[in-house]
């Protein structure tokens, strides 16, 4: 028999739209998505974890996540720092994910320069790619890799709110 996940779902309202806060039972972030994007998180957890695999029951503020969330979209960037995250992704997508989780708040990187910490310094699509496959946004911060350029280039979410997190982050000036 195939293992069952048990998931708990939260809801946040952020001044840039609702946020589905999905956590396990151990209390760590298996994927964050916007409510207008919820068909994408769903078809994420059927290709993780398999479809009809896992249960997904609403709770208020499963491990204390959406708390911490809040506090992130109140002004405590640093908050989701130590957050616990559990993904499931291939060797190299997570070793991105982890380079990712090194960029601190108020800081952006490039996808070149991404691509070099991860010691694959050729593999900028791939790492662009993987950025793009992160389950877990915001707390894995996709959002800060950006251009060579320093222009704002792809977000799942939409580059209005890729540009409003930076913004609130104290990585870009407002109104740029």
């Amino acid at each position: 028999m195939a293992e069952q996940f048990d998931f708990l779902i939260d809801r946040l309202a952020t001044p840039i739209g609702e946020l589905l806060i999905v956590v396990d039972r151990a209390g760590r972030l298996r994927t964050i998505d916007w409510t207008d994007h919820e068909a994408r998180m769903r078809q994420l957890l059927d290709r993780q974890y398999g479809k009809g695999a896992y249960t997904l029951t609403a709770a208020r503020d499963p491990g204390g996540l959406t708390r911490a969330m809040r506090a992130y979209f109140k002004g405590d960037i640093s908050v989701i720092d130590g957050l616990p995250v559990e993904t499931a992704g291939t060797p190299f997508q997570t070793s991105v994910w982890r380079a990712l989780r090194k960029i601190r708040g108020g800081k952006t990187m490039s996808y070149a320069e991404l691509a070099k910490r991860i010691g694959r310094p050729r593999a900028v699509r791939a790492a662009g790619l993987a950025n793009g496959q992160n389950p877990v946004s915001i707390v894995v911060p996709c959002h800060r890799v950006i251009g060579s350029d320093g222009s704002l280039t792809g977000y799942g979410g939409g580059l209005p709110r890729k540009q409003w997190l930076l913004e609130h982050e104290g990585a870009l000036g407002s109104g740029s």
